[in-house]
């Protein structure tokens, strides 16, 4: 079996294939990486693939939330072991517990519960007024302007390919960011039709996507990204609360915000909503952002 996946032509059908993990056990699974040049493993991919591992052990519910930590940068030079804890099998819900290691290692775990789908009340925030997808440059577009000035080592990965397809409503230099407001919006939605029945593929393929660029938000007040150099970024830890079925394969608004930066850490939130408004799930993140300047001053 090779350790990593080389990308094809058909970016949506790598990615459900790489969520596709392979059991290997009656509560232990291996996933893979994709070949995308980069050293360290795509936090989105290891929260999706813990989300399916635990999913394959459940039937019949729906997840409603998640918890996860990050602890030590996943190798993408070789398989990930997802061992699930079958916490606990109520009448209305159901706990889970997966733990992800490498070279003998703990590197994430996740818990997350379930639940048998139930009705009650219902009442959610606002929609934000923005710009429509129509109006805006995807992020492919973007990336075209910038590729020369993207460092050599990060280059293979910044064009490959991407399954989603993303569009910032206030796009942000990749080099050399003016300082902002901590707030940022963007559309999202798959390159391709994924099946809208599909519950779980749907929330585990929304789960790789709410990792791409909230952590970002926190650095915005500061003038730094992952291109400047100077700062250390990495997600520590990652929740997320799947509130009303959605479609990935339509636009979904992304919206976040930073409240919090100290400590060397940025706390980042945010809000997924359908074109017609309605909200399908919200997001938190807490990441490292330490600067590596010594002559840094806050």
């Amino acid at each position: 079996m090779t350790e990593t996946t080389p990308f094809t032509s058909d970016p949506v059908a790598e990615l459900i294939a790489l969520l596709d993990i392979e059991r290997i056990e009656v509560n232990l699974f291996r996933g893979q990486s994709p070949d995308d040049g980069m050293k360290r493993v795509f936090g989105g991919q290891v929260i999706a693939q813990a989300l399916v591992a635990a999913y394959r052990t459940i039937d019949a519910r729906i997840c409603h939330s998640l918890h996860a930590y990050f602890i030590r940068p996943g190798d993408p030079s070789v398989p990930i072991l997802y061992e699930v804890d079958r916490s606990r099998d109520g009448k209305s819900f159901t706990t889970r517990r997966v733990t992800a290691v490498q070279h003998g290692e703990q590197i994430f775990n996740l818990a997350a519960s379930f639940q048998v789908p139930e009705q009650g009340y219902i009442h959610q925030s606002p929609m934000p007024k923005t710009k429509h997808p129509a109006e805006l440059k995807s992020e492919d577009e973007l990336r075209a302007m910038a590729k020369d000035h993207v460092p050599k080592e990060l280059q293979k990965q910044f064009a490959r390919p991407r399954p989603i397809e993303l569009k910032p409503v206030d796009p942000r230099q990749m080099i050399s960011p003016a300082k902002t407001e901590a707030k940022k919006e963007m559309w999202l939605r798959m390159r391709g039709k994924v099946d809208p029945d599909n519950i779980p593929l749907q929330q585990c393929l929304l789960a790789y996507a709410s990792d791409m660029g909230i952590l970002d938000t926190s650095t915005k007040p500061h003038g730094v990204n992952w291109f400047t150099g100077g700062v250390q970024m990495a997600s520590l830890d990652h929740s997320m609360w799947f509130h009303e079925p959605f479609d990935i394969s339509n636009w979904l608004l992304y919206t976040m915000d930073s409240p919090s930066a100290s400590g060397a850490r940025g706390f980042n939130r945010g809000e997924l909503y359908t074109e017609a408004g309605k909200l399908v799930a919200s997001v938190a993140q807490e990441g490292l952002m330490r600067p590596r300047d010594p002559k840094f001053k806050n």
